[in-house]
């Protein structure tokens, strides 16, 4: 009799222990309204430019569901990408330095989310950049110009979820920004943060 009560609760527990074991191969959530913000290094190469600041980003939107795996959705988003020099906030330089490439605006676009194992991720984004900003022409005597347009961003990155909700993320991104001979496009290698709702 002893016996076989224990062979039930050993039977029993295994079977507990089921759920808990597919609990934990099953997938993130991914779908459903999230916000994000990066933070990073960018960099221009363009005509006169030729240097390194910190930029950052900050979206939000919605995501479908597809596939277990798989999520599409749309974003908007707002970031500097110019002129902001983090150290300089621990000495008598100015933060926001002036005279440099200076690049900001408003994103919406598509975004995809592909989940590659129960914790890690791959995606990308694209969509319109609504910008402003202002730097030097290439010209022979350049000319500091004020300028705005819209064009185009595209980046993708690759990630880790911490919880059903919490993911950061390793990014690249790029953002075309080029009018009347000034090209203040910028790319950026950025961390970031999500939390999904």
């Amino acid at each position: 009799m002893k016996k076989t009560l224990l062979s039930l609760a050993f039977a029993s527990a295994g079977l507990l222990a089921v759920p808990a074991a597919f609990a934990q191969s099953a997938p993130i959530h991914n779908d459903g309204w999230f916000v994000n913000g990066n933070v990073g290094r960018t960099s221009i190469d363009k005509g006169p430019y030729n240097g390194h600041d910190t930029g950052y980003a900050i979206g939000g939107g919605y995501r479908w569901a597809v596939a277990p795996q798989l999520a599409l959705g749309v974003e908007a988003g707002y970031n500097d990408l110019g002129n902001i020099h983090v150290k300089n906030i621990f000495n008598s330089n100015d933060v926001i330095e002036q005279g440099r490439s200076q690049l900001h605006g408003w994103t919406a676009g598509v975004n995809g989310r592909f989940s590659l194992a129960p914790s890690w991720y791959v995606g990308a984004h694209t969509g319109l950049y609504s910008w402003k900003g202002h730097g030097l022409d290439n010209s022979v005597n350049p000319v500091r110009k004020g300028l705005d347009d819209t064009s185009w961003y595209a980046g993708a990155g690759v990630g880790y979820d911490f919880s059903n909700n919490v993911s950061v993320g390793l990014n690249y991104d790029y953002y075309d920004a080029k009018k009347k001979d000034v090209d203040l496009s910028t790319d950026m290698v950025s961390i970031s943060a999500e939390y999904r709702f």
